[in-house]
Formats: C-alpha cells, sequence, structure tokens
C-alpha cells in the first residue's frame, strides 16, 4: 500500500503528488467534481483545505477523502 509524503494543490483543481517510493504525481479532480460528494470542492478555497494522512487525503470540512493508491494509480507522471 502507497503512502502520500508530499501534497500540493495547484490551480484549476489540481493535485501535485508525492509517494513513499519517490514518484511525483499530478491527480486532476475536475472529473471527480461532476459527482455530488465532491460538488462541493468546486469551491476553491475548500479544494485547498486537503489534509495529507498518509494513506489517503481527506477534505475534513466536506468528509471526503481519495486513498493514495487511486491517487497513485489514476494520477499521471509528473514530468
Amino acid at each position: 500500500m502507497r503512502t502520500v509524503t508530499n501534497l500540493n494543490t495547484e490551480d484549476n483543481f489540481i493535485l501535485k503528488l508525492k509517494f513513499d517510493n519517490g514518484s511525483e504525481k499530478i491527480f486532476d479532480l475536475k472529473p471527480y467534481l461532476q459527482l455530488p460528494v465532491f460538488e462541493p470542492l468546486t469551491n476553491p478555497e475548500l479544494f485547498k483545505q486537503v489534509v495529507n494522512k498518509g494513506y489517503f487525503i481527506e477534505w475534513p470540512s466536506v468528509e471526503v477523502d481519495l486513498s493514495a493508491d487511486t491517487l497513485w494509480h489514476e494520477g499521471k507522471v509528473n514530468s
């Protein structure tokens, strides 16, 4: 199981992630924002409140999270 070691938010609902194996990936949250549970994160201020919990990231104020494995598998290599 992977863990997120570094997490940064970028404009346009992009997450920049670094994982315990040293890989770096970009995760575009925009497709998820169409789902009702993620809809509150269309507010850029709420989106930026993401917290790294290692095995997952979360937005505590809206009780939404994504696993490190999901982020790693669906993320794009940061080149």
